[in-house]
């Protein structure tokens, strides 16, 4: 759930309590109002027929029965309420409503039966006229029921409404409030997906809050702190790629000067030896024929190293040769897939490390479509522009699906190590309807500024 709206709920909630609490309290209180309104009228009325006892004892009663109510029928503004007088020995009754009751009709029914089950609405009260020591009989008072619901729903509508109002006035500035200050947040989700897909340069702005503020510092220093570790570690991985091409030219070298010289020279000699023998001792031709073959299978093994360890056209003729005679050789071996290269873009002023990967990529990737994909056709693509290269391999395999299970592409691990070396992206793609496509795309700048 959305933030702004999780708390809105909260606080919406906490004012429903609150509203059905003060509702409460103005039903309890205008049903304390009604019973105290009608003990007043009850007091009102017991004086009233006390002070006529005390006329008629006195001669001044007139002609007036008790009990005359026409006073208290005169002066009272309660409407709804009865009252009824029962004399004390001839049980003779005098009853007298005072005014219509209220219409109860716009009075919901579930708050008249809910108001009739928490109270006693229309309660009488009574009680005893006395005068001298003298009971004259029972005064009861009986308010109108559905004037106090009525005169309670009128209230609770008064409060529902003022505070209807108040809660959303409340809620619509509360939320307009938590939203501005929540604002920031989607800054830093947003700047969170950016850390996330490998952009640790961004940085999270200042915000006006402090806790806001803290969390992007704090989120800022550690975009830096991991930025730094992933520089180093291209930095190192850089200079383990350089140690390694160094070991293979160093290998390549030594094997060219010391093996190719000597297999050479064994070469030379067995041919030396073949004429000798021709004259001499002929039949030690047959040894010295194998000799020489199996000494120029080691020199075409020695060869086939060289070529793998470091290319002759990779120094001498760059980039664009070595993947042309890399294609060449695959597809001179005369097997079911056929190899095509497509270069765009000069890519001679490629910088060494960027363009051995490019080579060892080509390379790896070559061997696992020969080894595994069973293609008919693979696509070497090449592009140069601007400040990146992007190498594009393709074939039309068996690859159906990715991930690959761990005992196939073999060599894929190594090939994602050394594009994340020189902070590039690799992608792998399954082509419709199947075979493997391998994207790998390098930044130029990163390899000039890891060079050492």
């Amino acid at each position: 759930m959305n933030l702004p709206y999780h708390i809105l709920t909260r606080i919406i909630a906490a004012a429903l309590l609150c509203l059905l609490a003060n509702a409460a309290y103005v039903l309890r209180s205008s049903d304390q109002q009604a019973r105290q309104a009608t003990q007043r009228i009850a007091e009102a009325l017991g004086k009233q027929l006390s002070f006529q006892q005390l006329q008629i004892s006195a001669g001044f009663g007139g002609a007036l029965p008790f009990p005359d109510f026409t006073l208290w029928k005169q002066t009272s503004n309660a409407p709804g309420i009865c009252v009824r007088f029962v004399a004390a020995g001839s049980q003779q009754t005098y009853r007298l409503c005072n005014g219509a009751e209220l219409d109860t009709l716009q009075v919901p029914s579930s708050f008249a039966n809910g108001y009739r089950w928490f109270f006693q609405p229309g309660l009488a009260l009574t009680q005893s006229i006395r005068f001298k020591g003298r009971d004259y009989g029972e005064l009861t008072v009986t308010p109108s029921a559905d004037m106090e619901i009525t005169q309670a729903w009128e209230d609770t509508s008064r409060l529902l409404g003022l505070s209807i109002t108040t809660v959303a006035a409340v809620c619509c500035l509360v939320y307009l409030g938590i939203r501005r200050a929540l604002h920031p947040v989607q800054t830093i989700v947003a700047g969170l997906g950016q850390l996330e897909q490998g952009r640790l340069d961004y940085r999270l702005p200042r915000f006006a809050l402090d806790e806001w503020q803290r969390i992007a510092e704090a989120v800022n220093q550690l975009a830096a702190s991991q930025q730094q570790l992933l520089n180093e570690r291209q930095r190192l991985a850089v200079q383990l790629l350089n140690l390694q091409e160094e070991e293979r030219r160093y290998l390549a070298r030594e094997l060219h000067d010391e093996f190719g010289q000597c297999l050479a020279a064994s070469n030379a000699l067995a041919a030396s030896i073949a004429q000798t023998a021709a004259t001499k001792c002929p039949g030690l031709l047959a040894e010295i024929g194998q000799i020489s073959r199996i000494t120029q299978h080691i020199l075409d093994g020695v060869r086939g190293l060289l070529q793998r360890l470091r290319p002759a056209e990779l120094e001498d003729l760059g980039l664009a040769a070595s993947l042309a005679s890399l294609v060449s050789g695959w597809n001179a071996l005369g097997g079911k897939t056929r190899y095509h290269l497509e270069i765009n873009g000069d890519c001679a002023g490629l910088p060494e490390p960027l363009a051995i990967t490019l080579f060892r990529i080509s390379q790896e990737c070559l061997t696992n479509i020969a080894k595994h994909a069973d293609a008919s056709h693979a696509r070497v693509g090449l592009a140069v522009s601007g400040d990146s290269v992007a190498l594009t391999i393709e074939d039309d395999g068996i690859a159906s699906q990715l991930p690959f299970s761990q005992n196939k592409g073999i060599g894929l691990l190594g090939i994602r190590e050394r594009v994340m070396a020189l902070d590039g992206r690799l992608t792998l793609r399954i082509v419709p309807p199947h075979g493997l496509k391998v994207e790998a795309r390098l930044p130029i700048h990163a390899v000039n500024e890891a060079k050492i």
